[in-house]
């Protein structure tokens, strides 16, 4: 796992310090504490490649001009052994380090040598993280925000895997409270109507045509009418005929609750292996599916309500109990227990949070939510804190919506057919390449617009197909050189210090970002930053292949050396969008 850029700007910092050293030694700085101060990468390069400011923080306790710190610094400052061929004084005392031809032909090396681990890093040092997201409704199919959360969240968990750390995926099955008792209530009523005179008749002239019957009788509002708090979508008129048409109409007989028990009993695992059905089509495996009915089975709900009562921040009012939680960070108090008895979703929630980070003992835990959710993290918080858990483990994602767009329009995300633009029928109608690298184009907090006509586009504009062809064309090109006999597949690092034109110089700096945005993106929670990579080092390259001719370089060596460059180039363009759990084409 090597990481040239850390690697350079350790370097750079070591310099500053010995330098310092002997500068204390001969007695032409104090001895006193050093403030602390930066190594940066500038983002021109002109002012080098690897900037510090010592200088500057030095001045004070130097009581000296930056400028002349600066000056001693560089006088002592020894660049023998190191990856920095000069070093500059700039501005008011900057230090600026320029990186050496050996640094450029090591970081196109490391690339080669690491291979499939090219990229990673050690920061996580093991620390176990637990990110939970969809979670979507089991009610229901995913919608596009789900789709969107999906491609954020499993592409942020495989970026912490990257970045050292210990990961788990889990989605926290809601099949339990106020949205359960409503989908049963939905499939009685729908269930009732089909058994009904009408219902029937409706059946009877369908000819038993399932997508035919629910059509109509969604159609027909006034024969079957609907309440509003209750599920309209066809999906529940689905589940309702195709129990009847399995089992009969022995159920009408039976009360209410008991019908809708049993219609939930099957409606629901049906929805749940959908959802996971669709999920795997999408890429997506759980190392877990941890349904929120165990909380209230095992007791684990109403232990945290003794927790919260013996915790000192509950009190009752008008028959409910409230929990305190504007004491502690939130903008108003909470009903934990409502007076008819029945407990909120927030305390299954609050369970289901201690259970990751208690119970489970993860070092942190992410979710992955939408915008409508921010209310929730103080609220959140609070509940952990009163608990004795440290809030600060629990980090909350917030992702905003996408608008789909088609022929430069906004494409609307339900129709009158009772139908809306799932995640199902939106990988139907583009590649999952597209979807999982679109939806990760921008960060989770930025709205954005999804382009459904430039998603199957086969052109440069579309930008998984502009990363995907560089990866197909350095393919193309090793192949081809191979057939002529032209491999290198045997190389010194040396033999790589050709290259040192400016899109040779600037394609090897940017096959060493990697491992640095992979430790940016991991502690932003930003997959973007990846596509971002992908996307920079694709253009850099076509560049590079339009200007430096690889089968028609002057030499032997330099042909040699620009292939090698190629592989390394394939190499991190493979590891990035293996990230992503895009494909990698080889022909396109």
């Amino acid at each position: 796992m090597t990481n040239l850029t850390k690697l350079a700007s350790q370097q750079a910092r070591e310099i500053i310090l010995d330098s310092l050293g002997r500068l204390v030694a001969k007695g032409d700085a104090p001895e006193t504490p050093l403030p602390d101060f930066r190594v940066e990468i500038p983002a021109d390069k002109s002012h080098g490649d690897i900037a510090v400011n010592t200088a500057m923080v030095c001045a004070k306790a130097f009581k000296q001009p930056p400028r002349k710190i600066a000056e001693l610094i560089c006088q002592e400052a020894i660049l023998d052994g190191t990856y920095f061929d000069r070093i500059e004084i700039a501005g008011p005392g900057f230090i600026n380090f320029f990186l050496s031809r050996k640094w450029f032909s090591a970081a196109a090396d490391a690339v080669i040598k690491d291979g499939d681990d090219y990229g990673k890093t050690d920061t996580g040092n093991g620390k176990r993280i637990l990110v939970e997201f969809v979670s979507a409704n089991p009610t229901g199919p995913m919608h596009i925000g789900n789709a969107r959360g999906g491609a954020i969240g499993d592409c942020l968990a495989e970026i912490l895997k990257w970045a050292g750390y210990d990961v788990q995926r889990e989605f926290y099955v809601n099949d339990a409270g106020n949205q359960i008792q409503k989908f049963g209530r939905s499939l009685d009523l729908r269930f009732t109507q089909l058994c009904s005179e009408n219902g029937q008749k409706v059946i009877s002239e369908c000819g038993d045509d399932t997508e035919k019957i629910c059509r109509a009788i969604y159609d027909d509002t006034e024969t079957f009418p609907m309440p509003d708090d209750v599920y309209l979508g066809q999906d529940i008129i689905v589940h309702a005929y195709n129990y009847l048409k399995e089992n009969g109409k022995g159920l009408c007989e039976k009360d209410e609750q008991e019908r809708m028990q049993t219609l939930t009993g099957y409606a629901l695992p049906k929805n749940i292996a959908g959802l996971e059905r669709d999920l795997l089509k999408y890429r997506i495996t759980y190392d877990k599916w941890f349904k929120e009915s165990t909380l209230h089975n095992d007791g684990s709900a109403k232990e945290i309500i003794e927790k919260l009562k013996a915790s000192g921040y509950t009190y009752e009012k008008e028959g409910a109990l409230w929990f305190k939680s504007s004491e502690l960070g939130d903008e108003k108090d909470r009903v934990l227990v409502r007076a008819n008895g029945i407990v909120t979703y927030f305390v299954p929630d609050i369970a289901y949070h201690y259970n990751k980070l208690v119970t489970r003992g993860y070092d942190k835990a992410i979710d992955i939510f939408g915008a409508d959710h921010h209310g929730y993290i103080p609220r959140m918080k609070a509940a952990l804190k009163a608990l004795g858990a440290d809030p600060d483990k629990l980090d909350i994602v917030i992702m905003q919506m996408v608008n789909l767009v088609r022929n430069g329009e906004k494409y609307k995300l339900s129709k009158r057919s009772g139908k809306a633009v799932t995640l199902s029928t939106l990988l139907d109608e583009i590649p999952i390449d597209a979807a999982r690298f679109f939806f990760n184009l921008r960060e989770p907090d930025s709205h954005f617009d999804f382009d459904l006509d430039l998603a199957v586009e086969k052109s440069s504009q579309n930008p998984v197909y502009y990363v995907q062809y560089a990866h197909a064309r350095i393919c193309s090109l090793i192949a081809n050189l191979k057939a002529e006999g032209f491999e290198a597949e045997s190389y010194t690092p040396d033999e790589l210090d050709c290259l040192d034109t400016p899109q040779e110089i600037e394609l090897i700096r940017k096959l060493a970002e990697l491992p640095v945005d992979i430790d940016n993106a991991a502690k932003a929670y930003d997959p973007a930053k990846i596509t971002k990579y992908s996307l920079e080092l694709a253009t850099l390259f076509h560049k590079f292949y339009d200007v430096c001719s690889v089968k028609n370089a002057e030499n032997d060596a330099l042909k040699k050396a620009r292939l090698i460059l190629c592989k390394a180039v394939r190499q991190a363009l493979r590891n990035s969008l293996t990230i992503m759990n895009i494909s990698c084409p080889e022909k396109m």
